[in-house]
């Protein structure tokens, strides 16, 4: 038994002294997935982060792209990293066109996304909210110019964005449908200063032209205040239809308002982006 041992220990011994040494490990190399720029605004009277995505083939083409913009675009606890990952995904998987993709980051959410109220309750909880209105012109003004001047964008635009992000994406089409292409609003939060803004819907869709423009929208299991003002807002517009508007509804029961976004944004991706069908 003390021989077998003894063995066992030498026949280790042996290969452990035959055996390459261990390379001592290296330093960890950042994993870039994008460009971030500290745009000066004059709009907003601060500094803002501007994140991009651009798509893999893109420096050695001479292609243009369509640019979405995506509004909680930040890197940290935003939304940029898995909205950019989707348009990856698509690029590398041949499902959707490549695109750019430009995250916007908050910084006072109900400041820059939340319309104006009257509601007491409200403004004491949230006294900075509702300049939508400047954030608006912060994006048209200073972001759009300052991407088109410095990418190669085809001109095609889209805006996403969800929750709060979702509710001025569905203002921002009702009031200046002019600025994007096409507009995704996930579980907008159509119930900020009591609704007001789907109830409001009819009256903006009267004065639209009819360009041809996109919206999507979708909604979870949030409960059935959340839909009426869903229904409302959709109400309005078949009541308003304008042949030169695509739009749908795509309610998703079995998502909340925390799980939605992910696969409702890979749906729009395929929707806005698919990758056209060759000639036979």
């Amino acid at each position: 038994m003390l021989r077998t041992a003894m063995a066992a220990l030498l026949m280790t011994g042996a290969l452990l002294a035959a055996a390459p040494p261990v390379a001592a490990q290296s330093e960890p190399t950042p994993i870039i997935i994008g460009q971030s720029y500290a745009l000066p605004s004059t709009v907003m009277g601060a500094t803002r982060e501007i994140n991009v995505w651009l798509p893999p083939g893109y420096a050695e083409s001479e292609a243009r792209y369509p640019v979405l913009y995506l509004l909680d675009g930040g890197t940290t606890w935003q939304d940029f990293h898995h909205i950019s990952g989707l348009a990856q995904l698509g690029t590398v998987n041949g499902t959707t066109r490549d695109v750019i993709v430009v995250g916007i980051a908050s910084v006072d959410r109900r400041n820059e996304l939340a319309l104006p109220t009257d509601n007491a309750e409200l403004i004491a909880r949230y006294p900075t909210q509702g300049h939508t209105d400047r954030f608006r012109r912060f994006v048209a003004e200073e972001v759009q110019p300052f991407i088109e001047g410095r990418f190669r964008a085809s001109g095609e635009t889209g805006l996403m964005g969800e929750s709060l992000a979702g509710l001025f994406v569905v203002e921002t089409f009702l009031k200046e449908p002019q600025m994007f292409d096409a507009y995704v609003a996930i579980s907008p939060s159509l119930w900020w200063d009591g609704g007001k803004l789907a109830r409001q819907s009819g009256a903006h869709l009267r004065d639209h032209s009819n360009d041809p423009r996109t919206l999507i929208l979708t909604m979870g299991n949030e409960g059935a205040e959340a839909q009426a003002l869903m229904d409302t807002l959709t109400t309005n517009l078949r009541d308003h239809a304008l042949p030169g508007v695509s739009w749908t509804f795509e309610p998703r029961p079995d998502e909340t308002h925390a799980t939605i976004y992910h696969g409702a944004a890979l749906d729009a991706f395929r929707r806005l982006y698919a990758v056209p069908t060759p000639p036979n």
